[in-house]
């Protein structure tokens, strides 16, 4: 099979490729090639079906790694042209719980999906599902991209391909592992926005508590960022959006990475040493867990006798002492857990690391592979919780399918 752009990749900078490519060079055969039996699969999936499309606050902290993602996304089409003025998507943003998120009015991802299948096959590009590229190889001026029984030849190719996380929507980093094979520079890889993995027994009796605090990523006593919001305990790590937004961190800080976290931030140490001393006068011969009934769940509360005072929780209350009730304080503005680990690719919904910025110009093209275009996780940026990762899919992809097409129409990069 011949075709003029070839988009590497279903996904949803794959499908803004080729909306963009075809747009920009009418005349253009546009394909793109899937290994699913369909495409967009990963679109389903994200904000929980609901597909959070973008943010209303977009701005170079909530994005991170080599390349300078805001640099493209302000060049790119807003949410609104793209998919209220192109797509006919309805959208509506999310209130102050969904963080400044930005959703199809219909709450379905599905919604989303269909309106780009639509488009696209109004404007005539190709699909070729089921196909799984096994090597890339430059030919005569283009491309052959090579499955175990076929291939595909073109002019220009974009990639699109996404990273290592969720492969259970095909993002399992084959390709990623094909263009390192071709000499292209990555940066470390480990999952992102995803939970951060901490000893079990550093968190034994918590699995289930879900509280609302605040999480600060500390390296050699140094806070990297602070995040707010709901954090959950499991049997072998810390979750919650607030800890994904830290999960970026561990690329560079593996091995040296702390979370600490303030279970009452909104609250001084001496407010809550006053509240405690009250308790324990009102409470009079209730066990000591009973101190922290009111405020923490008993699981929690528990945890924090045995752990911060080192107290049996069946122990009087008379026994806890002024200085029992001070580490208390200083213990729930600042419990530790050191990171063992990242989750598994499984668990993590984008990839931290990829293709570095020395590997592409400014319009994303491969400088070592003339007509190569890269576009959405597949290089080196890792967005925030909150719609900011499917905010560079579509703006990276609409970046490279537009200069692919225009480099195609000129005959030139």
């Amino acid at each position: 099979m011949k075709t003029d752009i070839a988009v590497l990749g279903g996904g949803a900078s794959g499908l803004c490729a080729a909306l963009a490519a075809k747009e920009e060079y009418p005349a253009a055969d546009v394909t793109i090639v899937e290994k699913l039996p369909r495409v967009g699969k990963k679109i389903i999936a994200t904000g929980n079906g609901k597909c959070n499309l973008s943010n209303l606050s977009l701005a170079k902290k909530n994005f991170h790694g080599s390349i300078d993602a805001m640099r493209i996304i302000s060049a790119a089409p807003d949410w609104r042209e793209l998919f209220t003025e192109k797509l006919g998507v309805l959208c509506s943003t999310g209130n102050e719980n969904q963080g400044g998120g930005i959703y199809p009015r219909s709450n379905s991802s599905a919604t989303v999906l269909n309106a780009f299948r639509l488009k696209l096959s109004e404007l005539g590009v190709n699909e070729v599902c089921e196909f799984e590229v096994k090597a890339i190889k430059p030919s005569g001026g283009g491309f052959e991209l090579v499955s175990d029984r076929d291939s595909i030849t073109c002019k220009r190719l974009i990639i699109a391909a996404g990273g290592y996380a969720a492969p259970a929507f095909g993002t399992d980093g084959a390709v990623m592992r094909i263009l390192r094979d071709m000499k292209l520079e990555t940066s470390k890889l480990c999952p992102a926005v995803a939970p951060l993995r901490v000893s079990p027994e550093s968190v034994k009796g918590l699995k289930g508590v879900r509280i609302k605090g605040e999480v600060s990523a500390v390296s050699g006593g140094k806070n990297l960022h602070t995040e707010k919001g709901e954090i959950q305990f499991n049997e072998n790590n810390i979750s919650g959006i607030c800890v994904f937004n830290l999960a970026y961190l561990f690329q560079r800080y593996e091995g040296r990475l702390t979370l600490r976290i303030d279970l009452a931030p909104d609250m001084t140490e001496q407010q809550l040493a006053g509240y405690f001393f009250r308790i324990r006068e009102s409470r009079g011969e209730c066990p000591a867990e009973e101190l922290l009934t009111g405020f923490f769940v008993k699981n929690l509360a528990v945890w924090l006798v045995k752990n911060v005072i080192g107290k049996s929780p069946s122990e009087p209350m008379s026994s806890v002492t002024d200085k029992d009730i001070r580490r208390f304080c200083t213990g729930i503005k600042a419990l530790e857990f050191a990171v063992t680990g990242c989750s598994p690719w499984q668990n993590a919904q984008s990839t931290m690391g990829g293709i570095t910025s020395v590997e592409v110009d400014d319009d994303l093209g491969a400088k070592k592979y003339h007509g190569m275009f890269l576009c959405g996780e597949i290089l080196d940026v890792a967005g925030d919780c909150g719609g900011y990762n499917l905010q560079w899919a579509w703006s990276s992809g609409i970046w490279a399918g537009k200069n692919a097409a225009k480099s195609l129409k000129g005959g030139k990069r």
